[in-house]
């Protein structure tokens, strides 16, 4: 499973980044905080699972699901410039990845990496 996150001036660039990868994500499960994953399902017609919005707790359930290992991956579009109020979850969410080893993504440029990680794995399980 892969979790796709972006703060509220990075949506536009996780849709445009979605829509580039179609053909993968379409056969990847999918997770996402809730307007995120409601956006990509509405414009993309991902079948995104939603859990709650980033600062009603949606960084720290997917936090959680990696934590028991059910998140391989994560693209988590920040916006760097623009204070959250939910900061603190994201530093967490960001220290969980790092304790469990899971890739993480925070722009474009490497999340690419990722996909294409992920596309030679699932090649090789084939």
């Amino acid at each position: 499973m892969i979790a796709l996150i972006a703060h509220d001036k990075k949506k536009h660039d996780m849709v445009n980044f979605c829509q580039t990868h179609l053909d993968f994500l379409w056969k990847t499960h999918c997770v996402a905080t809730g307007t995120t994953g409601a956006i990509l399902n509405r414009d993309l017609n991902l079948n995104v699972q939603c859990v709650a919005h980033g600062p009603e707790g949606g960084d720290l359930i997917i936090g959680g699901m990696i934590a028991e290992g059910k998140v391989h991956a994560v693209i988590f579009f920040r916006d760097p410039l623009t204070a959250q109020p939910h900061e603190p979850d994201v530093t967490v969410l960001l220290r969980v990845c790092d304790v469990h080893n899971v890739p993480l993504a925070t722009n474009a440029a490497t999340a690419e990496g990722i996909i294409e990680m992920m596309k030679q794995a699932q090649n090789r399980c084939k």
